[in-house]
Order: structure tokens, then C-alpha cells, then sequence
């Protein structure tokens, strides 16, 4: 048995208040299966102006229900631009003399677990494995480059994209193992050629796949526990098309408000969109609504996350909106849609992923077109459904999510660990 098991994910530092995230409750999982898990993140608090002071010293110590996190000294930023990227270049530099400081003290693990999002965190994984004898496994949580080019930060053929594409290839042929969110990680190798069957040099063998998933006690907890009371949610006469997320354009919430119209022009009033959320889209969005009379559309604000699971399960139907990008072909691991499957009610999702969970569990409808009309007819359809057969989805999603439940997506990391 691999025990001791560092994880690093610079962004998990929030776990420690809001007890709750995959390296938590994977954390949480491997010590009930006798392993010693130990979570390094930064100081900062990403999304907010929090820094955690860490005393004139490079990194701290704190609990959070037996989990040990070690938090790692770095600078304040915000926003996307280059003082962000200071701080991913700081976690990295820093973590090489915080492993040291930490092995010395506790000794070293038995292996390395490095998560993206930014790929620096898995080459600082690969470089103090290596140094300490052991292996190290990179989960890959956001396909750097891919993603940032597909919605248009960078070119694809622009000298960045081609240093970040070798480094990607360097960071997947060094890992021990690989563990994707995406289903489809294999699939992207091969289509890059990096892999052993087009003479590449990552053998294709060691990629794994572990996607995102649900607590479901803790969910169920927050069903019964954390109640919001509202009076459009809680309104039996009304079907509510639930939409729980960011607002802004990335998120493409227009088209939800075109077809929105487009059901009340039809005459369906009792359908209503409510959406839980915020972003720097709504105030336009809430004018456009109040201008052209889309009384049907509700913005409800922002909410504590210890809501999210009461407001779903309230719904009628939860509703998935994404940009359609080529991207989506390799899979999707939006922590979104494992709530929705929780909360027991369809779900539909206006685009088809590969490796589509939705189709897989008929768990409700993902839509080959992307446009309002199609939205509003597949909405209409379900509100429509016959009783057993809105059931049968419903009870699907949720059968979906106790197999993306944690301890079960902890046995998968534990036989990749043992592995090795």
C-alpha cells in the first residue's frame, strides 16, 4: 500500500472552509481506506481578494476534519492577466523548497498526485517526484492549450500555443500515470499523434480516466438541511426550467432567454426559468428581459452554495448551457452537471458531448442543434411528458450520480495508485 499520498491542486485552498471539492472528498475517501492524504494549495483564495497569511514563512499548516492541508505562500492577484500568472510561476517555485521543508519533517510520500488546471503544477509534480524516487501521477483537469484556444484566448499557431503544445506532450510522455476528467483523453493523444501507435511517445496504456463527481450524503444533507424558500421555486402550479451558474458571455445565457420567448409567444405560461446565479452579463440580460416584456424569465441572484442542492431539486427540469466548441468532443467534467444528476430531476443540455452521460443514462435530453427554437421544443416536450416516463428520467439521473458518487471515483484513484 502507497499510503502516503501528497495531492497538489493550487485552486483547493476554499476547501478547507467550504469542506467540500474533488481533492477533498477524495482526500476524505482515501483516509477511510487507510491512506494518508496530504492537500498542498496556495494562499490565495481564487475569485476573491483573500490572501492567507502565512507568517513570513513559505507555507502553513491547517485542518479541516482530520484532511491536512499545507498552504503555500503566494502573491496576490486578480483577474486574468499577468499578475495571475505570477502567482501560478510563485506556487510552482515555492513548492519545491515547501516539499523539501515538509519531507524533512514528516518524510516523503510514497507518490505525488498533480492536478491541473495550469500544467506548471504538474511539472513541479514530475521534478520533486523524480528527485524524491518516486512516481507521480498528473490528472489533467483542463486541456492547456486546447481549451484556451477553442474559446479564443490564444492562436492556435501562434508561438505560445506551440511552446505550451511541447510542453503538454513533455508533461504526458514524464507522468507515471495519467488521469483525465474528460473521457475522451486518449482519444486527444491520439489526435495529436503523441501517442505510441503514431510513433509518439506516450504510451497509451498508462492514460486513465476519473471524472468529476458527488458526495451524495453531503448533497442529500444540503437537501434537507439547507432549505431556500422562494415563492416561484416552491410554486406547484408553476414548471420551473432551473438554471444554477456564472452569467456571463461565455455562458451564453441569451440563447436560454430566446427560447424563453419563444415558449411564452407559444402560450406556455406556466413554464418559467428561474436562474440562480451572477455574472457581469446579468444586468444587461435582467434590462433585456424588463424591455421585451420575457416575464418568464426570473433572475433570482446569487446564493450560498449550501442552497445549490435544495434550489434543484425543486426544479422541474435543470438546464445545461454551453458555447458549442470542437472541444466538447474529448467529454465534459462540469461539476454542474453531477448536482443536477443528484438532485433526481432531467436535465437538459443544450449541446451533445462526447462520451455524453446525459445519453448514456437517458437521464433527459442533450440537443444535437443549439438554437431557441430546438431549446424551447425539447423544454415544451418534457413539460409535456407522460408522468411514468418523466420518472423513469428523473430516476436515471440519479442513478447516474451514485456511480460518480466519491467512493466510488476513490477506488478508481486507489487501483491507478497501486498500480504504479
Amino acid at each position: 500500500m502507497k499510503k502516503n499520498i501528497w495531492i497538489w491542486n493550487h485552486y483547493a485552498t476554499n476547501m478547507i472552509e467550504d469542506k467540500a471539492g474533488r481533492h477533498y472528498w477524495l482526500a476524505e475517501n482515501l483516509i477511510l481506506n487507510g491512506y494518508n492524504p496530504t492537500i498542498f494549495c496556495a494562499s490565495t483564495l481564487h475569485n476573491t481578494d483573500d490572501n492567507i497569511d502565512t507568517e513570513g514563512n513559505m507555507f502553513i499548516q491547517k485542518e479541516s476534519e482530520n484532511i491536512p492541508f499545507v498552504i503555500v505562500k503566494t502573491p496576490q492577484y486578480s483577474g486574468n492577466g499577468k499578475k495571475r500568472i505570477i502567482n501560478m510561476i510563485s506556487f510552482y517555485k515555492n513548492l519545491s523548497p515547501t516539499a523539501k521543508e515538509y519531507a524533512n519533517k514528516y518524510g516523503k510520500p510514497d507518490v505525488i498526485l498533480a492536478s491541473s488546471v495550469h500544467p506548471l503544477t504538474l511539472v513541479a509534480g514530475i521534478k520533486i517526484a523524480k528527485k524524491f524516487g518516486i512516481p507521480c501521477i498528473c490528472e489533467v483537469r483542463d486541456l492547456w492549450p486546447e481549451s484556451i484556444i477553442e474559446f479564443g484566448s490564444l492562436r492556435r499557431n501562434s508561438v505560445i500555443a506551440k511552446l505550451l503544445y511541447q510542453g503538454e506532450k513533455w508533461i504526458y510522455k514524464k507522468a507515471d500515470r495519467l488521469i483525465f476528467t474528460v473521457e475522451g483523453g486518449a482519444d486527444y493523444i491520439k489526435d495529436q499523434g503523441w501517442d505510441n501507435g503514431n510513433r509518439g511517445p506516450i504510451d497509451i496504456s498508462k492514460v486513465h480516466h476519473i471524472n468529476n463527481g458527488i458526495d451524495i450524503d453531503a448533497f442529500d444533507y444540503n437537501v434537507g438541511s439547507n432549505v431556500y424558500e422562494d415563492n416561484d421555486l416552491d410554486d406547484p402550479d408553476t414548471f420551473k426550467v432551473v438554471y444554477a451558474g456564472s452569467i456571463r458571455k461565455a455562458n451564453n445565457l441569451k440563447l436560454i432567454i430566446d427560447a424563453a420567448k419563444h415558449i411564452k409567444d407559444n402560450g406556455y405560461d406556466k413554464i418559467k426559468v428561474l436562474i440562480f446565479g451572477d455574472g457581469d452579463e446579468k444586468e444587461n440580460l435582467q434590462k433585456r428581459c424588463f424591455d421585451e416584456r420575457i416575464d418568464n424569465v426570473i433572475f433570482k441572484g446569487k446564493v450560498e452554495k449550501k442552497f445549490v442542492p435544495n434550489i434543484l431539486s425543486k426544479a422541474n427540469i435543470n438546464i445545461l448551457n454551453y458555447s458549442n466548441h470542437e472541444i466538447w468532443k474529448y467529454g465534459g467534467s462540469q461539476n454542474k452537471n453531477f448536482e443536477y444528476l443528484a438532485s433526481e430531476k432531467p436535465i437538459l443540455s443544450t449541446i451533445t458531448m462526447g462520451y455524453d452521460i446525459i445519453e448514456k443514462y437517458s437521464a433527459g435530453i442533450s440537443l444535437k442543434r443549439q438554437d431557441p427554437k430546438t431549446i424551447s421544443e425539447a423544454v415544451i416536450s418534457i413539460f409535456s411528458m407522460d408522468e411514468k416516463l418523466y420518472k423513469e428520467m428523473a430516476h436515471n439521473a440519479r442513478k447516474a450520480a451514485k456511480d460518480y458518487d466519491f467512493r466510488v471515483l476513490t477506488e478508481k484513484l486507489i487501483d491507478i495508485v497501486e498500480s504504479i
